[in-house]
């Protein structure tokens, strides 16, 4: 995926929107900039299957050797599809965190929290303090 076509949170996750077969699904990650700041990376807590995500509370967790920080929804809905692989394969977020290092697959149950989310640009502009 494209950076610069997705949507962000100001805590730093992804969006990417697609339709399926009528169903909105969000695919979620974390930033580039977040895994930059978070550094060596060593533990990643996940949500199971079927768990009910809320835009702006915590799904999970990623600790790295500096600090423990929580992974914020930036949607509303049903996790459909979780990235097995990330927890044992970190560096992953490291390498390529817009392709295989997407963290949920979530069914949108209410479309309005993306309503709050920001662009490329305004997300650059939030990073960069200016």
């Amino acid at each position: 995926m494209n950076p610069e076509q997705l949507l962000y949170a100001e805590s730093h996750e992804w969006v990417h929107v697609d339709d399926n077969n009528g169903d909105k699904i969000a695919t979620i990650g974390i930033s580039a900039h977040a895994v930059e700041a978070l550094t060596d990376l060593v533990y990643m807590d996940l949500p199971a299957v079927g768990t009910t995500v809320t835009a702006g509370e915590p799904f999970g967790e990623v600790e790295s050797v500096k600090a423990t920080s929580e992974l914020y929804s930036p949607v509303d809905g049903e996790v459909v599809e979780v990235n097995t692989t990330l927890p044992d394969n970190l560096e992953i977020l490291g390498t390529d965190p817009y392709v295989e290092g997407w963290i949920l697959k979530v069914k949108l149950t209410n479309q309005d929290a993306m309503e709050k989310l920001l662009d490329h640009a305004a997300y650059e502009k939030m990073c960069s303090g200016s």
